[in-house]
């Protein structure tokens, strides 16, 4: 921090009010710490939180706040007074000029005013050894620095892990979900390729069955061809039998009395055949083809239902090949599935291993952090015997805050 330029004390605060809020509340501090360092320090830090939440345009890195924000400053304190007349009373004391009118307000003449102390003293404080105070500021800033990158490399390799963890998880369900899955498919890919052999071996015996049907239907129709045709044969002979029986009868009735004598003799020649024979030949056949004509029927039946059953069993055939056919698909697919499955948690565990790497690395961070934790510690100690107490107590308290981001397993401090 050094000294403040200006040609005066009012220029000097002037230079004061344009430094940050926490340079402007450390310079405060040091000026002031046997009367309110240690009452008041942890009001001033809340002050600078506080004025640097509200500025808008620079934050943290800001010096002074609007109007707007000043009244909203104070009122968040609990202040009664207004800013016209914190600057009032400043130009009573020669801090601000009579016709001086700024439009912003820095967090110093707030705690000029608030504290009631002279401005002159303010500005002409001592503050230490400006190269050791900005030494020990380097390693808070590598401290901070440290902290925000093990925060942020556990906080990403913890989302990570745990997203990779529940990826893991869900790849290998479904790793093996889909193992299961063809295992069923194969399962029933065999079931229906056996269903498919027992339906070409329904089929070939309901064809081999068809056929025997179909050769005993001939067989039976050839049988009665032959008994029709005999008995055609015999009712041929019964026919021309009795037409020479009528036309020997009419001869024996007309014409001349030898021609008749003659037809007579035939006559009685002819009907003392025996036509018993004959006509049991007729009966025994005309039996025999109805015998033969219900026996094709009963074939003719018996190889439409076998004609039938093997249009059945042929449909029944075409079936279970498509099943089969199906279920191969399937499987083919299910296989597939399981391999890329398998595949998908493969890489899941490795991105698991890679996100556990990089969780140790994190880890590393955070010792890497503590450790710089301790140098500041140490440096600090050391540089409280030549540094004022105000820049001391408020890199000590920046410390603090930044422990808030160590494991307490590490040397950190609960958060608030």
């Amino acid at each position: 921090m050094g000294t403040l330029s200006g040609a005066n004390d009012h220029d000097k605060l002037a230079d004061l009010a344009g430094r940050t809020y926490k340079e402007q509340a450390v310079w405060f501090l040091n000026a002031f710490w046997d009367e309110l360092g240690t009452k008041e320090a942890e009001n001033l830090w809340n002050n600078v939180q506080g004025i640097s939440a509200l500025d808008s345009v620079k934050g943290k890195e800001g010096n002074s706040v609007n109007e707007m924000e000043a009244h909203r400053f104070l009122e968040k304190l609990h202040e009664t007074m207004t800013v016209q007349n914190m600057r009032d009373k400043l130009r009573s004391t020669g801090a601000l000029a009579p016709n001086e009118r700024p439009k912003l307000v820095p967090l110093v003449h707030y705690l000029i005013i608030h504290y009631n102390r002279d401005f002159h003293i303010l500005v002409n404080a001592t503050q230490g050894s400006k190269e050791e105070i900005q030494a020990a500021q380097n390693m808070l800033d590598e401290v901070n620095s440290a902290f925000r990158e093990s925060e942020a490399r556990s906080q990403e390799a913890a989302e990570a892990l745990r997203a990779s963890k529940a990826a893991e998880a869900e790849a290998t369900r479904r790793d093996t979900e889909a193992k299961r899955t063809a295992a069923q498919a194969k399962a029933t890919e065999q079931a229906a390729k056996a269903a498919e052999a027992e339906a070409v071996q329904r089929e070939e015996a309901a064809r081999t069955s068809a056929a025997e049907a179909a050769q005993r239907e001939a067989e039976l129709k050839a049988a009665q061809d032959e008994l029709e045709a005999a008995l055609a044969e015999t009712k041929a002979q019964e026919d021309a039998r009795n037409n020479r029986t009528a036309e020997l009868t009419k001869a024996s009735e007309t014409g001349g009395q030898v021609s008749r004598n003659k037809a007579k003799n035939e006559l009685a020649q002819h009907l003392g055949q025996d036509p018993l024979p004959l006509r049991k030949a007729k009966i025994t056949q005309e039996a025999a083809v109805k015998k033969a004509d219900r026996a094709t029927q009963v074939a003719a039946q018996a190889r439409a239902v076998a004609d039938e059953q093997a249009g059945e069993a042929g449909r029944a055939r075409e079936q279970a090949e498509n099943a089969a056919q199906e279920a191969e698909r399937q499987r083919v697919a299910a296989d597939q599935a399981a391999e890329q499955a398998s595949r998908a948690r493969q890489a899941a565990e490795a991105a698991a291993r890679e996100s556990e790497r990089a969780a140790q690395a994190a880890e590393e961070a955070v010792e890497e952090a503590r450790r710089k934790v301790e140098e500041a510690e140490a440096f600090l100690e050391e540089a409280k015997k030549r540094l004022p107490h105000g820049s001391t107590w408020w890199l000590e308290r920046e410390l603090a805050e930044a422990k808030k981001y160590l494991p307490k397993s590490r040397g950190g401090v609960e958060r608030k």
